[in-house]
């Protein structure tokens, strides 16, 4: 019954929770941000414009497939069974997986389903296809190679035996280790085994050459190892590449080494590393270009190759993932600019040496220390051919810790991924470290869209699915602090259509004037005017404000910063950014920042842990309250600051939870600003704002109270309707028409909950059974009312009713939401949880739903309409030379067998191509004269002159033939006329002698 007496205890005569039940409290998984697992590979799209993330099976999540487009389009792909995605690859329509269990998964792009997976006879080592292709070519432990038919769902019959094995008949296993199409003449193939590379030809399915390397007695090699300089040695081959113009073959081998050989006749070109050549000859090595002479010291192996094209194929460079010294601070991609390949008919032997030998240029693109480059994903402008490597503008390296960073090529400028990639790409590039919720106005959010200088978008594919739109719903932003200093907004939504789908922006280590120690630990957001307080462990409070970049695309000098107090940084707004948040003001207090707090009405309080407690008016700025929770011990009013154990000593006290209200204090007979902390001994000191006579605000404190357990949150509420008494502007505006606001606080701490006056009525209270309180909010079903919503150590979430504090109803959440980081989850006013469910990964869950996962996302991947460009072919100088041109139709054949009918693409395609054939030859009839003349060129426009001018003198001397010819009817036409007449006049002159 002690239920029903909080009420009247508390001072409150309504139920704030009387249309509400258990029958209304169920989980909906809205939907889900991040990445449920660490990434294992990554593939892009550039003709659907869309980017392949994979993941490793472990604790967090079981390996799956993430589809990213433009804004918020995104898909997850499971796989059929529990296992780590190994490779992923992008086929016209569809996309292949390869995973740890060995089992290739075909997805359709366009139902965004599974249609088959198969298991090959044996290990999977590597897999290969083309975009023109129909076909999944598979390299198996064995050294075999099979086939598997994407369109009909089927192995193929094409099998290609262990060639190496015949070659070079061993007992030692030679699996393949990497695979790769001819990037100009389809029907040839290069196999790398972990002895060497061969070129297998579809054509007379036999191999052409073979590809060994050997480093002789006294020669260098890459490892530099000494001991090991007497023998010959054979290093295993990690990658196998060809030239963009499939003119020389790369290999890559476990000593570091990179060999190129002569594609034409076998012949090895050139061994080096990254930092020195030659390495096949005895005798010191040649110095690269960067490198430095030092100890003996071992080499990282090489990750990935990737041998690059600009728009014309013969203009590459090399870009390398490893290779370097293990000594080496320096971490990041190598990339080697080669420049103009030399003619390979007229260069000599020497000229292809030196070119392979002394590149254009080198130079590390840098990445995050402490890391390694494991895997790098590059993006191609347009074309999906060259493996993928033709005319780069990025690349997304994923690091050994699992984090990625996105890269311009060949600069090697990171690339800001605000707006450019999927939102939860952002939750590891690099990592979150903290995250809050700000209750924004929806119309304030919709004008807060940044303009920041960036460059081309990388995803553009995709349609997002239609969602209801809430117009009258405030909206939930998320802030989101990484480990490189900035920190990140954006709409989390509720499930509805999300208006501005962009993303904001700061960079907090800009704004403090340095790059290291930068860790942020609280955030806040005023949801009315967008004003954002940022606290970091090293004490700064940070202060951002919208507005315009004066000094857009400069860099300014920078003053030298204070130790301590507030200072002016509008100075260090970022050049890139013309209209966003910038910096204000910032404040260096005494330790690092336990609670923040930024009011809809020009105030920011900050606490600190060595007790600190600060309180800076933003129409300064200035700092108008600054005080310790020691030296409030001597000034409790109605409270106390208690002692420990009797002890003279006191605990340590620090704010933990700070919140601003509009009411009544007890025994005021008018409304105040109002400001709460509470602390970690579960003290509630209140503060009041009153207006000076010199235009600002002075603070005075009031009293506390004190509770079990550390304050985890704080709710002024109206004690007459029940409605959020928050310092809002409608709510300050009031107090000068002398509006008065009774109300009551709402303390949650982590044993208990108390509701009373401020501050230090009795109130009524309430402890928690057996666990602890970790979130809690106040939160609003529609119209029905109000409850008391919190998440506990058992994994559950309950809601209370108010003022009774009556557990209403309760459910297991801790199936989806890491009970560990339960402290870290977030509770709006909506009833939306935001809650950790691992490292990457936050789910968006809401208590007023119906229990159902509405997860899966409806947002369609393929485009129809986007066209696969015509694979590149063999030089007419080849076709002249007796190479026989093989086209992908062929191919069909070639490994699908003769009886293979056509497939459901190429008949598409073909239906595709008369069609457009049929519009261009109704274009080009209906075709106007003057679009042609825009068209077409100089030489074009003075042949058609000619053409015009011929035709007219052609018009103008038919037009004097038909004068002539009238000139001469004419003249016949006199002389007939006069005749005539003369004629008549003699007829009548006889007639008139003779009488008639």
């Amino acid at each position: 019954m002690a239920h029903l007496l909080r009420g009247k205890q508390a001072g409150v005569q309504r139920d704030f929770s009387a249309g509400l039940n258990p029958q209304l409290f169920a989980i909906d998984e809205v939907t889900r941000y991040g990445i449920n697992s660490q990434i294992s590979c990554l593939a892009y799209d550039p003709v659907q414009s869309l980017l392949a993330v994979g993941t490793n099976d472990t604790q967090y999540g079981g390996g799956q497939i993430y589809v990213f487009g433009q804004y918020r389009v995104s898909v997850a792909l499971p796989l059929p069974r529990k296992a780590s995605v190994r490779a992923i690859r992008f086929v016209a329509d569809k996309l292949v997986s390869v995973d740890s269990k060995n089992e290739i998964s075909v997805f359709s792009l366009e139902t965004a389903r599974i249609l088959a997976s198969y298991t090959p006879p044996g290990g999977v080592t590597a897999v290969v296809t083309d975009p023109t292709l129909d076909f999944a070519l598979i390299g198996l432990q064995n050294g075999d190679v099979v086939a598997y038919d994407l369109d009909r769902q089927s192995p193929a019959p094409l099998r290609i035996p262990n060639l190496w094995k015949q070659q070079y008949p061993k007992p030692r296993p030679t699996p393949v280790v990497t695979l790769a199409f001819h990037p100009r003449d389809i029907g040839t193939f290069l196999i790398g085994y972990a002895e060497g590379a061969v070129i297998y030809s579809f054509k007379t399915d036999k191999p052409t050459k073979f590809f060994r390397y050997e480093i002789p007695p006294g020669a260098q090699g890459g490892d530099s190892d000494p001991t090991t300089n007497n023998i010959p040695r054979y290093p295993r081959l990690t990658q196998a590449l060809w030239h963009p113009t499939g003119t020389f073959v790369l290999t890559g081998h476990e000593d570091s080494s990179l060999v190129i050989w002569d594609a034409k006749d076998g012949r090895k070109i050139l061994a080096r590393t990254i930092q020195n050549a030659n390495l096949g000859g005895p005798g010191r090595a040649t110095e690269s270009v960067g490198s430095t002479r030092g100890p003996f010291a071992l080499k990282c192996p090489l990750f990935r190759m990737a041998w690059c094209c600009k728009e014309n194929p013969d203009d590459t460079g090399i870009l390398i993932a490893g290779g370097t010294p293990t000594t080496s601070l320096e971490k990041g991609l190598t990339f080697i600019d080669l420049g103009q390949t030399p003619v390979y008919a007229t260069s000599s032997w020497q000229i292809l040496s030196q070119h392979f030998e002394k590149p254009k240029r080198q130079h590390t693109l840098p990445t995050p220390p402490n890391a390694e480059v494991v895997d790098f994903c590059l993006i191609p402008r347009r074309s999906p051919h060259y493996a993928g490597s033709h005319d780069p503008i990025a690349v997304i390296v994923l690091l050994s810790s699992g984090e990625m960073v996105t890269l311009s090529l060949p600069s090697g400028h990171s690339i800001n991924p605000t707006n450019q990639l999927h939102v939860s790409l952002s939750y590891v590039h690099p990592f979150i470290s903290r995250v809050e919720i700000a209750y924004v106005e929806r119309t304030r959010w919709l004008g807060m869209v940044e303009n920041r200088s960036k460059g081309p978008s990388v995803l553009k594919g995709g349609a997002e699915a239609k969602h209801p739109i809430m117009r009258f719903a405030n909206r939930n932003i998320l802030q989101a602090a990484h480990a490189d200093g900035t920190v990140r907004m954006w709409d989390v939504g509720h499930g509805d259509e999300i208006e501005n789908q962009k993303m904001l922006q700061v960079d907090v280590a800009r704004a403090v004037g340095r790059s290291n120690d930068v860790d942020v630990l609280k955030m806040s957001m005023a949801g009315a005017t967008g004003e954002l307080a940022v606290g970091l462990r090293a004490g700064e409070v940070v202060i951002f404000i919208w507005g315009y970049n004066k000094d857009n695309g400069k860099e300014v000098s920078q003053g030298e910063a204070k130790s301590f107090g507030l200072e002016t940084i509008k100075d260090r707004a970022e050049p890139g950014v013309k209209e966003g948040l910038h910096p204000l003001t910032m404040f260096k207090g005494q330790g690092q920042v336990t609670a923040l707090k930024a009011s809809d009405v020009g105030f920011v309080a900050a606490g600190f842990n060595q007790g600190g407690l600060v309180v800076i008016d933003l129409r300064g700025p200035a700092v108008i309250y600054q005080t310790g929770l020691d030296e409030l011990s001597g000034q409790s009013k109605g409270g106390s600051f208690r002692r420990s154990n009797g002890q003279s000593q006191q605990k340590a006290e620090w704010p933990t939870c700070i919140e601003f209200g509009v009411m009544n204090l007890e025994g005021d007979e008018y409304s105040s600003i109002l400001l709460f902390v509470g602390s970690n001994l579960g003290r509630v000191a209140t503060f009041k704002l009153l207006p000076g006579s010199h235009g600002g605000y002075s603070v005075s404190f009031v009293g506390s109270t004190a509770l079990e357990g550390q304050v985890v949150t704080i709710a002024p509420l109206d004690s007459e309707l029940g409605d959020p008494a928050a310092a809002t502007q409608t709510a300050v505006a009031g107090l000068r028409d002398g509006r008065r606001i009774n109300g009551v606080l709402l303390a949650i701490t982590t044993s208990g909950v108390k509701v009373f006056r401020p501050p230090s009525a009795k109130g009524a209270h309430k402890t928690w059974d057996d666990v602890f309180c970790d979130a809690a909010a106040v939160v609003r079903y529609q119209a029905a009312g109000y409850a008391l919503l919190g998440l506990f150590g058992d994994g559950t979430a309950k809601t209370y009713s108010i003022p009774a504090l009556k557990q209403i109803a309760s459910a297991n959440v801790g199936h989806i939401l890491d009970v560990r980081r339960f402290s870290e989850a977030i509770i709006t006013p909506t009833g939306d949880i935001l809650g950790w469910t691992g490292p990457s990964e936050m789910a968006l869950l809401n208590v007023w739903g119906t229990g159902s996962d509405l997860t899966r996302s409806l947002d369609k991947l393929l485009n129809v309409e986007a066209l696969i460009p015509p694979r590149p072919t063999i030089s007419n100088v080849e076709w002249m030379t007796g190479t026989l041109h093989v086209t992908p139709a062929d191919m069909d054949a070639l490994i699908g067998g003769p009886n293979r009918p056509p497939s459901k693409r190429m008949i598409e395609q073909r239906r595709a191509e008369e069609e457009q054939q049929r519009t261009m030859k109704r274009s080009a009839a209906a075709g106007s004269s003057s679009s042609e003349k825009e068209e077409e060129g100089y030489w074009a426009y003075m042949q058609r002159q000619m053409q015009e001018r011929t035709q007219n003198l052609n018009i103008m001397g038919d037009s004097m033939d038909r004068v002539e010819e009238n000139s001469s009817n004419w003249a016949d036409d006199v002389n007939k006329f006069v005749s005539k007449q003369k004629k008549k006049a003699v007829m009548g002159f006889v007639g008139s002698k003779l009488g008639f």
